[in-house]
């Protein structure tokens, strides 16, 4: 098998890399933002379920929760999910949802008091301080946080591959066993490098973008 024919195996194989990534950042960033705002709940019910939630997604391999969104609906209520893609986003989507909520819950806790006591003195109603005040410095201070996280989405889509999803390892994968080459295997690496690279300076642009404000 040819180098280019290799390659061109590996960005068809990318439209699921990609998928994944995408559609888990557009799903998860939002609900990270919910789930926060349920840690930080006070009613304490709401509160304390969301605090086992999160300690269960955050304790256990994200691998796991794969196979178990994959395969325990119909273990036990005899309705599996058919379709792979969609069993690893939603895993992929409630593993980043809450990671994100944990950053969120971070910056805000990082605000300093005076600034709440110093938008009430001017006036500012509790949505004014939350969007005009709270929120930009929330966003810079999660923002070195946020890309770890966003970086590492790119290389933990390559967990999609244990419940058979052609992503970029499970057909490099498969091209090692059927053609008994080892180097496509190493070739992988390449296309992550070029999507953590890409990110990589997206979110040194964006940071320098906030620099504007100091907080």
């Amino acid at each position: 098998m040819t180098f280019g024919e290799v390659t061109l195996e590996f960005l068809k194989a990318s439209k699921f890399t990609l998928g994944i990534f995408f559609l888990t950042l557009l799903i998860a960033i939002p609900i990270g933002m919910v789930i926060c705002a349920c840690s930080m709940s006070r009613f304490k019910p709401l509160k304390y379920f969301t605090g086992i939630f999160v300690w269960i997604i955050r304790g256990t391999p994200l691998m796991l929760q794969i196979i178990v969104v994959f395969y325990a609906p119909g273990l036990l209520f005899g309705t599996p999910i058919k379709d792979r893609f969609l069993a690893a986003l939603i895993a992929f989507v409630i593993n980043y949802a809450v990671y994100f909520s944990e950053i969120y819950r971070g910056g805000i806790l990082a605000m300093p008091l005076g600034q709440y006591e110093a938008s009430k003195v001017l006036g500012m109603n509790k949505m004014q301080i939350n969007t005009l005040v709270v929120f930009p410095q929330v966003a810079k201070k999660v923002t070195p946080a946020m890309s770890n996280e966003v970086i590492t989405l790119v290389k933990d889509t390559s967990l999609a591959n244990v419940i058979g999803i052609a992503e970029i390892i499970t057909t490099a994968k498969s091209i090692v066993a059927t053609k008994a080459i080892i180097w496509p295997l190493f070739y992988t690496g390449v296309f992550y490098l070029a999507m953590v690279g890409a990110l990589t300076l997206f979110f040194k642009w964006l940071e320098k973008k906030m620099n504007y404000y100091k907080a």
